[in-house]
């Protein structure tokens, strides 16, 4: 049997003005129980994290990583016990550690998010987390090589390695799709690459990442060298023709990009994606057609991230009244004559 506990008073107008409190409370939804309440943050982040598992690996591990940084700062506070003003200066904080807006803004809404749940399971009556104490997004303008760079990456490349430079800066493939891809998922007769699933073997996250990707013929025999050489199952290989993990790779691009002269860095494979959009802006194609080569879930996705590589919008309006004026003043003048 549990114990009753009862809540004694020394005054009836203080009792009355508590059971008003927790009245009004219990009609709103908003009613939490006192010892619930004090759950601290770092009990209710494992319980969290458990039902977070049925998430890919990936982004649990990505999840495990933010709470952790989140429990260094709160884990030992009771979840009521946190304040806005308290959220605000911690990512103040961090962005002064030198931690990268991206970064900061992606705790913060890890952050919100645990708290978020804990109010959905009525451990608390409001998040202290919100717009107001979210800090800025931070936009990083990609890195974009120019094409004799991307050549020069390649053949700084291991051969096994290679296709994937071309899957990235050809195809716009991102790095676990690249190393997953199968040849079976490539029809080089028609010239098409039909992403299906990405590094370990598991489904693409989106309908749109399925999105057929068309590629000329030359790329095709270029993609085909690894598998008439070693008949292997993926088009990415490593030195004896079998698959490897985007980790690997990216450890062969590195050393590649140590010898490419001009390449900061901070040039991630994913940056050769970048050269892809901005292959396709500068031959003219609009916003749609790149949406759907990068296979981008929205136009503003692409618009966000290579809005600034599109021709000034402006000047090709202002173009475009002058000549028309042009015209009419050419004519007016031969009329004339």
């Amino acid at each position: 049997m549990g114990k009753e506990h009862a809540r004694h008073f020394p005054r009836k107008i203080d009792a009355k003005r508590w059971l008003d409190e927790v009245t009004a409370s219990v009609v709103a939804g908003t009613y939490v129980d006192p010892k619930t309440a004090l759950t601290t943050v770092e009990e209710w982040s494992v319980i969290w994290l458990k039902g977070y598992e049925n998430n890919r690996p990936s982004t649990v591990r990505q999840a495990r990583t933010h709470v952790k940084r989140i429990n260094e700062a709160f884990g030992h506070r009771p979840l009521k016990s946190v304040r806005p003003s308290e959220v605000k200066a911690w990512t103040a904080k961090l962005s002064d550690e030198g931690l990268a807006d991206s970064t900061v803004y992606a705790l913060h809404s890890r952050m919100g998010q645990l708290f978020s749940d804990a109010v959905h399971d009525g451990l608390l009556p409001k998040s202290p987390l919100s717009r107001r104490t979210a800090p800025k997004a931070g936009k990083q303008r990609p890195y974009v090589a120019t094409t004799e760079q991307v050549w020069a990456l390649h053949d700084a490349m291991p051969p096994g390695q290679q296709p994937a430079v071309l899957l990235a800066a050809f195809a716009g493939l991102r790095i676990a799709e690249a190393v997953a891809l199968r040849v079976s998922d490539v029809d080089f007769m028609r010239g098409i690459i039909k992403p299906a699933i990405q590094y370990p073997g598991v489904e693409l996250k989106t309908e749109e990442s399925k999105t057929p990707i068309p590629i000329p013929q030359n790329l095709c025999l270029e993609l085909s060298v690894n598998h008439t050489k070693w008949g292997s199952e993926t088009l990415v290989t490593n030195e004896w023709g079998r698959a490897l993990s985007p980790h690997r790779l990216e450890h062969y691009f590195r050393e590649a990009r140590d010898e490419v002269e001009g390449l900061s860095d901070g040039f991630r494979f994913h940056d050769l994606r970048h050269y892809f959009a901005s292959l396709l802006i500068a031959q003219g194609l609009d916003v749609k057609v790149v949406q759907k080569s990068l296979r981008h879930s929205s136009a503003k996705t692409t618009l966000d991230t290579y809005g600034h590589m599109w021709p000034d919008k402006e000047e090709s309006a202002r173009a475009a009244v002058s000549r028309v004026l042009g015209e009419r003043l050419i004519s007016r003048t031969a009329q004339e004559a």
